[in-house]
């Protein structure tokens, strides 16, 4: 068979079929994807992207750049921002075209965000106002978070969804750089749909990796909710719009739109289900990698786990958490492990939907405490930590826990042992001979602009200028 021509602009340049590319060449190809959608469905469509770089997001510039005639063939235009607050600002601009006089020359533009997580917090106050207002039925925000979890590269580590949360913008969470695709397609048809800006969460591991996927702009297939009714007048951004009206739209329509649209495309779905499932496991995004990695460790193939009676819902959404699919997945079980990075969201939801629900389908839920819960005294007893960031030996050792507690005997046991002395034996090993020390990009400002007279020190606030600290200033 012929191999097709293949070069670096084909992640750009092809339009079906499967190309390798990083995933942060994937959020690049992204608008383009949105652009050509529009366009066999008969919309006249620009786009627009703006945001800040910072790690793990560090090289989407440069590659927008690098794809800037690619871009232009498809009426993207990327406009990097001063700071995240007047990018995002301008993305709430774009949803505005049509309340202006006179006729635009298209028939809305889709817009994309993007910064690290310390860009998120900064942010917030565009954020909340731009989502109450509303999107354009045929623009569309994406906001794309990068959190670095283990702060590799940024002063805290970070997590994204509990802002995101108090601002009313869903959280979409890929797991691979085809989710990525296909979840940032899901994305602006949601904020269409919705009326609510839609956030796209991104940890390093799936940003930083590569892999094939599949270009073709038709691959993901929307599907329009029946189920709920959205109100007189829409959930569209609006001119006069009352800060009361918005509120009500925002807390009695958007973001149960944004559910309905869940429900309607499978974004949460069932992987494995067997009959009479004792234990069920939830995760999403990165955590999900984790999981099919930890029950490899474990020995737990598909018809293993499905033998040993292990229920496993891949969660897309992880905020609001589509209420019907989760009391699915929990209806029988007598168990559920959550497995999520950072402090919990799915966790906390779950069993607020399942606290009023029949005995036989209110099972036990664990995750970052085990079954003590999270407030005994003096500490709750971790089970997978809050703190810096999860991996399979960790998923692993808590899946043996939770099995050898429900299924009693020696083996399970005997398994998470064996993975607290692979942890004990890991921490143990020396520190590597040669430490690099942080130091400013070539050409920073900083690198010049914290050098202070002498007899004076170079003290730090947020931001990578606080390696002064570290340096002889």
């Amino acid at each position: 068979m012929k191999r097709p021509d293949v070069d670096l602009a084909s992640k750009y340049r092809v339009e079906h079929g499967r190309v390798f590319l990083t995933g942060v060449q994937a959020l690049a190809r992204l608008p383009m994807l949105q652009h050509e959608r529009d366009r066999a469905a008969g919309h006249h469509s620009a786009g627009f992207v703006s945001g800040y770089r910072g790690s793990p997001l560090g090289g989407l510039d440069t590659a927008l750049h690098e794809a800037a005639p690619f871009l232009a063939e498809h009426r993207i235009r990327f406009v990097p921002g001063v700071n995240e607050d007047l990018a995002a600002t301008a993305c709430w601009g774009t949803q505005q075209l049509h309340l202006l006089p006179g006729r635009p020359d298209v028939d809305g533009i889709f817009a994309l965000w993007y910064g690290k997580g310390p860009g998120v917090d900064r942010c917030v106050d565009v954020f909340k106002h731009a989502n109450h207002a509303g999107t354009a039925p045929l623009g569309g925000v994406l906001v794309v978070a990068g959190d670095d979890h283990a702060a590799r590269s940024s002063a805290v580590a970070h997590q994204s969804e509990h802002v995101f949360a108090a601002c009313g913008i869903p959280v979409l969470a890929p797991a691979d750089v085809q989710d990525l695709l296909d979840f940032g397609l899901h994305g602006w048809a949601m904020s269409r749909h919705a009326g609510l800006w839609v956030a796209l969460k991104l940890s390093s591991d799936v940003v930083e990796s590569s892999a094939t996927a599949e270009v073709d702009p038709a691959r993901v297939r929307v599907v329009a909710p029946t189920d709920f009714a959205l109100p007189p007048g829409g959930v569209h951004v609006r001119w006069p719009d009352p800060q009361l009206a918005q509120e009500m739209r925002m807390q009695a329509h958007k973001v149960y739109a944004a559910t309905a649209y869940a429900r309607a495309n499978g974004i949460d779905r069932l992987v494995l289900d067997p009959p009479h499932a004792q234990l069920g496991i939830a995760a999403c995004g990165k955590a999900w990698g984790d999981l099919m990695q930890a029950l490899r460790r474990l020995g737990l193939d598909t018809h293993a786990a499905h033998a040993l009676g292990l229920r496993l819902y891949r969660v897309g959404m992880p905020w609001p958490l589509e209420a019907a699919g989760a009391r699915r997945f929990a209806r029988g079980l007598r168990e559920i492990l959550v497995v999520e990075e950072k402090r919990q969201i799915i966790e906390y939801q779950l069993k607020e939907m399942l606290y009023a629900a029949p005995p036989a389908d209110r099972p036990r839920v664990v995750g970052k405490f085990d079954e003590e819960g999270e407030w005994p005294a003096p500490h709750g007893q971790w089970l997978l930590p809050p703190t810096g960031e999860l991996d399979a030996l960790l998923v692993a050792r808590a899946i043996a826990l939770r099995l050898a507690r429900l299924h009693g005997g020696s083996r399970w046991r005997d398994a998470a042992a064996a993975l607290d002395a692979e942890a004990a034996a890991t921490g143990a090993l020396p520190p590597p001979p040669l430490q690099r020390t942080p130091y400013f990009c070539p050409g920073c400002p900083h690198n010049r602009s914290t050098r202070v007279p002498e007899g004076s020190c170079a003290l730090a606030g947020v931001g990578c200028h606080l390696m002064a600290v570290a340096m002889q200033r």
